[in-house]
């Protein structure tokens, strides 16, 4: 059978956000690229499968990345000193003009695409920019990678550098519908998005347009919402009768429901951190994902997203990188600023909402953002098996600690960036 094997190790996952679920030298099966679950003791009729023993080794499920930007991981770690709209006009679309350069993207996406496949990255949604030739290269290289994804050309007319805006929306659309007929059924690993970059990008005519599009095609849907305070008034001037900046979206059936036509647009929005109470109840009544990025709201002093909050309500929740409003790829290191931001919240906001604990943060980088995939997150029975696998024992210590500790402390020490010692995608060995 493709695809199926057993390995045996250190088992570490979250099935529900409240509690480790841990395994120390168990097995985890995978058949036909799908996890039939974790045994303490190997089921006779698994006997004959391929075993990969990896010892004291720690075993993750993959980790879902659901926002980055790819034509910004060269420039990450740089033009940190300025807010949002300033940084993203003065530094993020002249780098993203450099696209129309196929020379170029090649070379900047080779960078990004490779230090996705180290990474314990397994699944992520990704923003490419505006150009058709560039976006189909990055999908080409996302495919090879055996990473899977959803990579989305970028819609954007108006409210952007000259060389970045689109002519026109009828041309925006034109050139889109042109990416998705090139792409369609090409890869297996590698699917398109619908990306409106965000409303002040996007005039009226483009999102009507955009609609016509996902109704056609039936895909996905990803942008950004509420993210800055000067964002929400910018949006507020140009669609003055919204009540909250959702409805910009929603009015043109691109926010996780049509009702038109009754049918479900997945659809994931990224930062949310000055969501009113009116978007809110939208998000969680369309089913809306929120892609959480907290190292990317303290780089460009947006603000502190109320996860908490929003994981009592039952909302869709994952974490992203955002490259390159984030620094780094790791979500080892998101893991950590995700806690981190909500002690802050706790503290200095709302005393109302407790800080997340370390096993609600590693399920959001996990069985939470990997929902948008499907049955992803986990290796109960039934998920598609992702994995990461990783020896701590980089991490020196004097004394024996039990896996709980070793779990964590892996995390916290970004072990996904000294020691990964082998990665699963949909049960198939990438690294």
């Amino acid at each position: 059978m493709e695809n199926s094997f057993v390995i045996k190790g250190n088992i570490c996952q979250t099935k529900i956000a409240k509690e480790l679920d841990l395994h120390p030298c168990s097995y985890v099966v995978c058949v036909n690229g799908i996890s039939k679950g974790i045994f303490k003791v190997l089921p006779q009729e698994y006997v004959d499968l391929p075993l990969f023993d990896y010892g004291d080794a720690l075993i993750f499920p993959g980790m879902i990345d659901l926002h980055v930007h790819a034509p910004q991981y060269a420039f990450r770690g740089m033009c940190m000193d300025l807010e949002l709209m300033d940084w993203l006009n003065q530094y993020t679309f002249p780098e993203e003009e450099k696209y129309e350069n196929l020379e170029y993207a090649d070379k900047a996406y080779d960078l990004f695409v490779n230090a996705m496949k180290k990474s314990s990255t397994t699944r992520t949604c990704i923003f490419a920019t505006r150009h058709r030739f560039a976006t189909e290269l990055l999908m080409e290289k996302m495919e090879k990678s055996g990473l899977v994804s959803y990579v989305g050309k970028v819609n954007m007319d108006r409210e952007a550098s000259k060389g970045l805006v689109e002519e026109s929306a009828d041309m925006s659309a034109y050139v889109t519908f042109g990416w998705l007929n090139s792409v369609k059924g090409k890869f297996k690993n590698t699917k398109p998005i619908l990306t409106p970059r965000f409303i002040p990008c996007c005039t009226d005519k483009l999102m009507e347009e955009l609609r016509e599009i996902q109704m056609a095609y039936g895909i996905p849907v990803q942008s950004h919402l509420s993210e800055s305070k000067g964002e929400i008034e910018f949006v507020k001037s140009l669609r003055p009768d919204n009540e909250f900046y959702g409805e910009s979206y929603n009015d043109y059936d691109l926010f996780g429901k049509n009702d038109d036509i009754n049918a479900d647009v997945k659809t994931v929005m990224a930062h949310c951190i000055w969501s009113s109470e009116e978007e809110v109840n939208l998000m969680l009544k369309n089913g809306v994902f929120v892609a959480h990025c907290p190292a990317s709201n303290m780089n460009l002093t947006s603000g502190i997203a109320p996860i908490r909050k929003y994981l009592n309500l039952g909302l869709n929740i994952g974490l992203g990188s955002d490259i390159a409003g984030g620094h780094n790829l790791s979500i080892f290191r998101v893991i950590t600023e995700t806690i981190q931001v909500s002690k802050l919240y706790f503290r200095l906001i709302d005393e109302n909402y407790k800080p997340l604990v370390f096993s609600e943060a590693f399920y959001l980088a996990t069985k939470g953002g990997g929902s948008f995939f499907g049955n992803v997150g986990s290796f109960e029975h039934g998920y598609e098996f992702d994995a990461v696998i990783m020896d701590d024992s980089v991490l020196v210590h004097p004394q024996k600690l039990n896996l709980a500790e070793r779990m964590e402390r892996a995390v916290y020490l970004s072990l996904d960036e000294k020691n990964i010692i082998a990665k699963y995608v949909a049960g198939k060995q990438i690294l």
